[in-house]
Parts: structure tokens; sequence; C-alpha cells
């Protein structure tokens, strides 16, 4: 990895982390509820169809039609990422990894973060550690030793913690 950071509005999604959130969001052709509380969600993660209006539960989406979806999705959040970090510097591995968690918890999610936060003000191993503070899903506490319900959105956020923290 470069060891230089580029202004975030010069750096765009990495094929491989484009591949890693179609992974880590697994392909579900039919809408269902993944967690108690959660949105419906259809193809990678999708919540809402590129019109905005809310995937509905029993909606169904081809492999293609998902990706696609997701690709047009994640091409509005990084304009709206790129707009809210204005002047902060980035290696392609930290725009990655918080491409990841806005496609998880969105955009609005983002603005109020302590992530941007402490990116605006230069403190990048603090923005690190802001991802751990997003540990809930459902209103429970995924962080929490033998959880069942959510222990995979807990194991994402350490891994991308570990990554940023690997690439200060």
């Amino acid at each position: 990895m470069s060891r230089a950071r580029i202004v975030a509005a010069g750096l765009a999604l990495s094929a491989s982390a484009f591949v890693a959130i179609l992974t880590s969001e697994d392909y579900v052709e039919t809408a269902a509820v993944p967690t108690k509380n959660d949105r419906p969600t259809n193809g990678f993660g999708s919540t809402f169809k590129e019109d905005g209006t809310p995937v509905r539960l029993g909606e169904r989406i081809t492999p293609l039609r998902a990706v696609q979806r997701a690709a047009a999705h994640l091409s509005k959040e990084e304009a709206a990422f790129r707009a809210s970090i204005p002047g902060v510097e980035l290696h392609q591995t930290e725009y990655d990894l918080y491409m990841d968690w806005i496609y998880q918890y969105g955009t609005g999610a983002w603005r109020a973060s302590t992530m941007r936060r402490e990116l605006l003000a230069g403190r990048y191993r603090a923005a690190c550690d802001g991802l751990l503070l997003y540990k809930k899903s459902g209103g429970y506490d995924c962080s929490i030793p033998g959880n069942k319900v959510c222990a995979g959105v807990w194991a994402r956020q350490l891994a991308r913690h570990k990554k940023c923290v690997e690439a200060q």
C-alpha cells in the first residue's frame, strides 16, 4: 500500500472493495428482514430501489439487477461522502472501508458520525477508533460475547477497525 494520502475528492471505491461489500452483504433474491427491527432487504443488502422507494417484503431481484442496484447506490453515496469531508486526505484503504461502513449504515449516520468529525479534525487514528462505537443492530449490542443475533455486525466492525489502524 502506498503511504501517501490523497484528497478524498480524487478517490473512488476500488473494485476489490466493491466485491468485498457484495460478498459481506450476501445475495438474497427475495426481500426479507435480516435482523429484528431492520428494514426489508434484497439483492446485496439493498433497502431501497433506485427510485428511492423502499424494498418490500417478498419482492424479488435477479443477481445482475442486484449488482446494478448496489453500484448505483454506492455511486450516490460516494458523491455524498466526498462532499462531507472537503480537503480530507485518505489512503485508498481508508476510503474503501468508510464506504463499506456507509453502505451498511447510510449517509445520514455518516454525517453525524465520530469518524467524520475526527477526519475533519485530522485525527485519523481517532476516526478509526470511532468505528467501534457502532456495535448495535435492531436494539441489540452485537459486541456481547456469545451473541447469536448479530455477531456478524460486530465482526465486520472489528475487521474494519483493524484495516483502518493498519493503514495509519
